[in-house]
C-alpha cells in the first residue's frame, strides 16, 4: 500500500534483495556508478592540468561535455539493466514517485557509493596519489546558498527525466531522454562552476571526498540534491501530469529494474 496518498512510495521488502532482476540491478548500479565517476573525475582532472586550472573556462567547459557524454552513453546503456540511476537523488525521487521500492532504493543507493569510492581509490591510484578534485562552495558562496544551489541544479535535471521518460505523453523520441537528460547535467555544470560545481549528485561528491578526507561543506552535496530531486518528482505529478495519466498509473509505470 502507497505511505503517502499524493504519492506511490512503496516500501517493498527484504525479500527482493534476492531476486535475480534485483540483484542484477544492484550490480548495475554499482558498475554504472563506478564507471561514470571514475571518467567525470578522470576529465576534470586531465582538464584541469591540460590548461593550467580547474577553474578555468575551457576546463570547466572540456568537463561539462565529458560529464554529458558519459551521463548520456551510461544511462542509454544501463537502462533496462536498473534504470541507470547514477545518482541517490534519482533514486530518492523515482522512489517518492512509486518506480522503485524504498527497500531496493536503498540497495541502489549503496551500491552508487561504493561504486564512486571505488572509482576514485582507484584513480588515486593510478595517478600515484593525485588530488582528487572534490566539489567545494565557490568564494563569496555561503553553505545554506550551495545547498539551495545544489536543489535548484537537481531539480532541473529530475524535471527533465519526468518529462522525457517517465511520463507517457513526452515528445521526445523515446529513447531519447537520457540523450536529453545528459545534456541538461553538461549545462548545470557549466552554469554550477561559479556556485558548487552543480554535483547533482550525493554519490559523484562522496566519492572524492573519501578518497581525500576533504569533508568541508560536504553535508550541502546531500541536502540539496536529495531536496531538489523529489520535490521536481511531485512537482511534475502535480503541475503537469493529466488526470486521466495519474489514475492509470500513467506516470508510474514500473522501470526495467523492476520487470
Amino acid at each position: 500500500m502507497p505511505l503517502l496518498p499524493m504519492t506511490k512510495l512503496e516500501l517493498g521488502h527484504r525479500g527482493e534483495a534476492w531476486e535475480p532482476g534485483c540483484l542484477r540491478a544492484v550490480v548495475g548500479e554499482l558498475l554504472l556508478t563506478f564507471l561514470f565517476v571514475f571518467v567525470g573525475v578522470a576529465s576534470t582532472m586531465t582538464a584541469g592540468k591540460a590548461v593550467g586550472g580547474a577553474g578555468e573556462p575551457s576546463a570547466v567547459t572540456a568537463a561539462a561535455v565529458a560529464q554529458a557524454l558519459v551521463v548520456a552513453v551510461l544511462a542509454t546503456a544501463g537502462f533496462h539493466i536498473s534504470g541507470a540511476h547514477l545518482n541517490p537523488a534519482v533514486t530518492l525521487g523515482l522512489a517518492v514517485g512509486g518506480h522503485i521500492t524504498v527497500f531496493r532504493s536503498a540497495l541502489y543507493v549503496l551500491a552508487q557509493l561504493l561504486g564512486s569510492s571505488l572509482a576514485c581509490l582507484l584513480l588515486r591510484c593510478l595517478t600515484g596519489g593525485a588530488a582528487t578534485p572534490v566539489h567545494a562552495l565557490a568564494d563569496g558562496v555561503g553553505p545554506v546558498q550551495g545547498a539551495v544551489a545544489e536543489a535548484v541544479f537537481t531539480f532541473t535535471l529530475l524535471l527533465v527525466i519526468c518529462a522525457t521518460i517517465l511520463d507517457p505523453r513526452r515528445a521526445a523520441p523515446r529513447g531519447t531522454g537520457p540523450l536529453l537528460t545528459g545534456l541538461l547535467v553538461g549545462a548545470n555544470t557549466v552554469a554550477g562552476a561559479a556556485l558548487t560545481g552543480a554535483s547533482m549528485n550525493p554519490a559523484r561528491s562522496f566519492g572524492p571526498a573519501l578518497a581525500t578526507g576533504a569533508w568541508a561543506h560536504h553535508w550541502v552535496y546531500w541536502v540539496g540534491p536529495l531536496a531538489g530531486g523529489p520535490l521536481a518528482v511531485v512537482a511534475y505529478e502535480l503541475l503537469f501530469m493529466d488526470v486521466d495519466d495519474a489514475a492509470a498509473g500513467g506516470a508510474h509505470q514500473p522501470l526495467p529494474q523492476q520487470e
